[in-house]
């Protein structure tokens, strides 16, 4: 019944998608065009209007001179490149998550009442309250009247006021630089400088951009170029953020896949980035590598010495080095640190330093914050030629400047209260309250996926989400290939359908082959996460014995 549903549900959007019509209506306002259509309509001008720009009334009246006029824009002639894009993250089980929670609303019986939403790292939208401060200070950017208001503390006003007046017109609502507000990006600097125990940072290194996402697409854009043999390869890792094989897709670069060691808590290997390098040279001219740490979706720390050894294969295959670095307040591990790759780059001497090329993102997305919503971040771009910098300043300044309001949440995150400020006590209590119970719900997640037969969870050491494999029996993988889909889509999607929670299939992010895996988010608040957890662990069971599986589930 429920792939019955499933394929009915898929027929039903693509037949919404074909009879999607656009209406426009043109308003008649000249004297003389309203007089020459009165001599030639009988009736008033607003029915000959109607008449004249009726769709139906139109596709007649060419029909009957056997002249139909088509659409311009058709998936036939869409760029082939946006129909290669795919983002699982808010793919089709996401749609169905959202179709059945309008018809819990509207009263359709399910065997639940809610849809638990595990599928993207939104830390509000999970509960998560905000950090008072950030809140406090782009607050007072956006209202500056509230900077009169005595409920509201003095280190608070003063990080409003500086911010405002780098703003031209005093005012959040004006257009910045497109590098962006200079104040907030000397405050970047100076962040990256203390995190990284001194090494130097520049602020004209520094760009502000709409999420961290917006940056790593823009400088993939200067990176990408070539045809056939020549064109650009991207490494990135697999399993990876979904936006790196989108972005790889939209810019029509080859997508160049390198496997994290599952068996060794994804670590990543220095040959295997040797052998998916040589193995790309083939067919393709390698010249990016992406790094995502700690990782999303699979959580793992980077250490010190696998970084060394990144940087450099990077340095002797003269690779450019995107380092998505979003979840760097993320660590729950006691054994793990997190390490920059500029500070690790800097450590390895001048000759590393001054000509590995880097760039680096940070977001107001993730850490303790969770502000996604703001669209803030930034990225440093260090060894870049000084003319190709150039481009990427005239690149940023086509979109005009990334969202002010996004650059003033920033700011507060790389500027926070410090000892001795009013607001220390209350943003030191806020934060790590969020860190804390983060780091106990990945422990919660990683044991209690560890204790259903047939799931293999690795130690959640950061970022915001688990990676468990998934042991699926040989019949659900054949009836998944018959209904014309992923073993592990089958699996995702019979739990929403039974559960009502939405998690997201490993083919989504990438996968070793006869390998299954989903990535749900450790964000909901504890007891509902147990309750989330209880449940996958009770279908998982169910979804074993409906398929009687024989063989020995995967440990």
């Amino acid at each position: 019944m429920h792939r019955v549903q499933f394929m009915a549900y898929r027929s039903a959007i693509a037949g919404a998608l074909d009879q999607y019509q656009l209406l426009s209506l043109h308003s008649l306002s000249k004297p003389c065009h309203i007089q020459s259509i009165r001599q030639k309509t009988q009736g008033s001008v607003e029915n000959y209007g109607l008449k004249r720009f009726s769709t139906a009334e139109a596709t007649v009246a060419t029909s009957e001179n056997g002249r139909i006029r088509g659409r311009t824009l058709t998936m036939e002639t869409l760029n082939p490149h946006v129909k290669a894009v795919e983002y699982a993250v808010r793919g089709p089980i996401v749609i169905k998550a959202g179709e059945i929670e309008k018809g819990l609303q509207q009263g359709v019986k399910k065997p639940f009442t809610e849809v638990i939403k595990a599928n993207i790292g939104d830390a509000h939208a999970m509960g998560q309250p905000p950090i008072t401060f950030l809140r406090q200070v782009v607050a007072l950017c956006t209202c500056p009247e509230l900077l009169d208001s005595p409920i509201i503390p003095e280190d608070a006003k003063l990080r409003a006021r500086r911010i405002l007046q780098d703003c031209d017109g005093n005012s959040l609502g004006s257009y910045s630089a497109s590098q962006g507000v200079e104040c907030i990006r000397k405050d970047i600097a100076a962040y990256i400088q203390k995190r990284d125990h001194g090494v130097p940072a520049s602020w004209d290194d520094i760009y502000l951009t709409s999420g961290a996402s917006d940056g790593i697409l823009t400088i993939l854009k200067l990176l990408v170029s070539g045809h056939g043999r020549t064109r650009t390869g991207v490494m990135i890792p697999i399993p990876q953020y979904p936006l790196y094989s989108a972005a790889i897709s939209e810019l029509n670069a080859v997508q160049v896949n390198y496997y994290l060691d599952e068996d060794n808590c994804w670590a990543l290997d220095v040959n295997e980035l040797h052998r998916a390098f040589r193995t790309a040279k083939q067919y393709c001219n390698p010249r990016v590598l992406c790094i995502i740490n700690p990782g999303n979706p699979t959580g793992q720390v980077q250490s010190k010495k696998c970084i060394e050894e990144v940087l450099h294969f990077a340095y002797e295959e003269k690779l450019f080095v995107l380092s998505d670095e979003v979840y760097q307040e993320n660590v729950y591990s006691p054994d793990c640190r997190f390490h920059s790759f500029k500070k690790v780059l800097y450590e390895m001497g001048a000759e590393y330093f001054n000509n590995v090329e880097l760039a680096s993102f940070h977001s107001t997305s993730k850490g303790y914050t969770g502000e996604c919503g703001f669209r803030g971040g930034y990225m440093e771009v260090v060894n870049m030629d000084p003319e190709v910098k150039a481009q990427l300043v005239k690149l940023l300044s086509v979109r005009l400047c990334p969202p002010v309001a996004g650059q003033a949440a920033m700011d507060v995150i790389v500027n926070p209260p410090q000892p001795g400020e009013p607001s220390f006590p209350k943003f030191l209590e806020e934060k790590t309250a969020v860190l804390g119970a983060l780091a106990e719900k990945a422990r919660l997640a990683e044991r209690t996926l560890n204790a259903v037969p047939g799931i293999q969870c690795s130690p959640v050491q950061g970022a915001m989400y688990a990676f468990p494999r998934i042991f699926i029996p040989p019949r659900a993988v054949e009836e998944a290939k018959a209904l014309g889909m992923t073993p592990d889509m089958l699996y995702c999607l019979r739990l929403l359908e039974e559960t009502g929670i939405c998690i997201v299939p490993g083919s989504g992010f990438g996968q070793k082959e006869g390998t299954y895996h989903f990535r749900m988010t450790i964000l909901p608040p504890t007891e509902k996460l147990k309750l989330l957890l209880e449940k996958v662990q009770s279908f998982h069971i169910r979804f074993l014995q409906e398929y009687s599986a024989i063989e020995e589930p995967l440990r």
